[in-house]
């Protein structure tokens, strides 16, 4: 099995302002990108899953130019709450490190 983390040479999140979150899955080349890209396991019951996102309000943007997929999901409270713990988001991408693709 391939995770994320063998098929993607740079992986990041962060916000995409105070109200949706957004990862960025760079590829380790364009074989990778035409296989994985699509991978139905990066899909938007994942997003549900580990961070309660709700799937109607999931985006996916390939950008085959630059081996990359582009995934947001809309925050399921806004940016800044008193229990936030990232309030930048900028580690949430570690979740995905470990998703199976094939």
């Amino acid at each position: 099995m391939s995770t994320v983390r063998d098929v993607c040479h740079h992986v990041r999140s962060k916000n995409a302002g105070p109200f949706w979150v957004t990862f960025d899955l760079f590829f380790d080349g364009p074989e990778s990108f035409a296989k994985y890209g699509e991978a139905p396991a990066l899909g938007p019951q994942l997003f549900e899953r580990l961070f309660g996102a709700d799937p109607a309000f999931v985006q996916r943007y390939p950008v085959a130019s630059l081996n990359m997929v582009k995934i947001s999901y809309a925050r399921t409270e806004p940016q800044g709450g008193m229990v936030e713990r990232d309030m930048h988001r900028g580690q949430q991408y570690v979740r995905l490190l470990e998703v199976e693709l094939d």
